[in-house]
């Protein structure tokens, strides 16, 4: 019994030491978090953690590690130093506060940092909400959704997208961020690696972080028109990666992949029994040929939609993801566990939201981009014009641009825009949304450009 006392001691030194070995970690990590803050640099380097891959797996090999642990524990230490990194750091979201918190100080504010629609949702909406008291939609329910919600719902996407959808593949969230955060949270695993392609909406990599997941990023660039490069995808594929992320169109740039890029990514995802995350929410906003990834009909695919910007019902919370039975079900009992199950008034007024027409909304937001588009052509941006959803994502054509500094400027002038930052290593970049009037846009294009004659 004393050998073993004595073997649990050394144990816990080693895990002590470990400790304190992390806390030291840590430390240095925020030191060189704040040395990028000041230069300018992007949280994430990809080359430097390919290269300390390699070291690892030659350092196993010499001390005889397992390879998969040690992988495990080396994307705990960096999503670790990202963690500590990315705090503070400006986005969309921490824009928009800043903007709503100034509004009610009485300034106004054009909104051009956010994604969201000025224009009311349709009147089936108005009229349904009156009538979900006395129809009593206000009971508990299914964690996956209403059932005639649900069956609704795959009648309209078997329509829409040409692809035979059954209820049983439909789970209804409380906006589509909820099913993004339900597919990586219920089928990855800490430890596990997940491909996203940047510039991205910053959910996905926050998503995977609070999972213990490590986000693996596709650096796409605007001189190869925001096109990944398969070979990339390829050799960042390993054993742990288990899923990649899509989105297309894009948000913030609006870029939908050439279909035979497309369909090069699906046979990658395919070949590796990779998890394939679409989401696309922006669908209804294509202003080209654009191909769903349901129809690969591949059983390990999960679609994410919403009601946010299609019918301009961002504030009612409601969103759902198409996937196979089996997929839908784990993402249930975790949405079961969170919150029981979406709101039944919410659910009742978006299933009468689907008999809408909301093509009117398509070419509102289609003539605002052009808007915005048509300004931008005279101003210092370079940009690829988008191919959908309702952003411009442009480079400031000046020598080492502040963009996080710019918006805050731009802020105190009373227009709201998005750093790159937010998106990735995109320092010197800006979203610009186009959901505003067209005379709001024109008015906010202007002290843009006034703002930056000034610098």
């Amino acid at each position: 019994m004393s050998d073993i006392n004595k073997l649990r001691d050394k144990i816990d030194k080693i895990t002590f030491d470990i400790l304190r070995l992390l806390k030291e970690r840590n430390d240095i990590a925020k030191e060189i978090g704040n040395l990028k803050n000041n230069l300018g640099i992007g949280v994430t380097n990809e080359e430097r953690e390919n290269q300390l891959r390699a070291s690892v797996t030659t350092l196993c090999k010499e001390i005889g590690l397992d390879e998969k642990t040690a992988m495990t524990m080396l994307n705990f230490l960096l999503n670790e130093s990202v963690k500590i990194q990315s705090e503070g750091k400006q986005t969309h979201l921490s824009v928009f506060l800043k903007a709503k918190k100034l509004e009610k100080e009485g300034r106004k504010i054009i909104h051009m940092e956010v994604g969201e629609p000025d224009f009311l949702p349709p009147k089936i909406v108005s009229n349904a909400l009156s009538e979900v008291y006395d129809k009593g939609y206000t009971k508990y329910g299914d964690s996956k959704g209403m059932p005639e919600f649900r069956e609704a719902l795959a009648e309209y996407v078997t329509e829409k997208f040409g692809t035979e959808t059954s209820f049983q593949n439909i789970l209804v969230s409380p906006g589509a961020r909820f099913s993004v955060f339900l597919a990586i949270s219920s089928l990855l695993n800490p430890g596990n690696e997940i491909i996203v392609i940047e510039p991205a909406w910053p959910a996905y990599r926050d998503n995977a972080l609070n999972s213990g997941v490590k986000v693996r990023t596709i650096h796409t660039t605007l001189e190869n028109k925001w096109e990944p490069k398969i070979e990339d995808i390829k050799n960042t594929i390993n054993e742990n990666t288990r899923m990649i992320v899509l989105n297309y169109p894009n948000n913030p740039t609006g870029k939908i992949l050439p279909v035979n890029l497309q369909d090069q990514i699906m046979d990658l995802a395919i070949e590796n029994n990779l998890y394939v995350l679409s989401d696309e929410i922006y669908s209804s906003y294509a202003n080209k040929p654009w191909k769903s990834i349901l129809t690969y009909r591949y059983s390990k695919s999960v679609i994410t939609q919403s009601f946010s910007k299609s019918h301009a019902m961002t504030g009612f919370r409601i969103g759902y993801a198409i996937s196979s039975p089996e997929i839908i079900e784990k993402m249930s009992k975790l949405q079961a566990l969170a919150m029981t199950n979406v709101s039944e008034p919410i659910q009742y007024v978006a299933m009468k939201a689907l008999k809408a027409d909301t093509t009117d909304n398509t070419k509102t937001i289609r003539n605002r981009l052009e808007t915005i588009l048509k300004k931008a052509k005279t101003m210092q941006l370079d940009f690829v014009e988008p191919d959908g959803a309702m952003y411009l994502f442009a480079k400031i054509r000046q020598e080492n641009f502040d963009s996080i500094d710019f918006t805050n400027k731009l802020l105190d002038t009373g227009v709201a825009i998005a750093p790159g930052e937010g998106f990735g290593n995109y320092q010197g970049f800006v979203r610009i949304s186009a959901c505003q009037p067209e005379d709001t846009l024109n008015q906010g294009m202007q002290i843009i450009e006034d703002r930056l004659k000034s610098k």
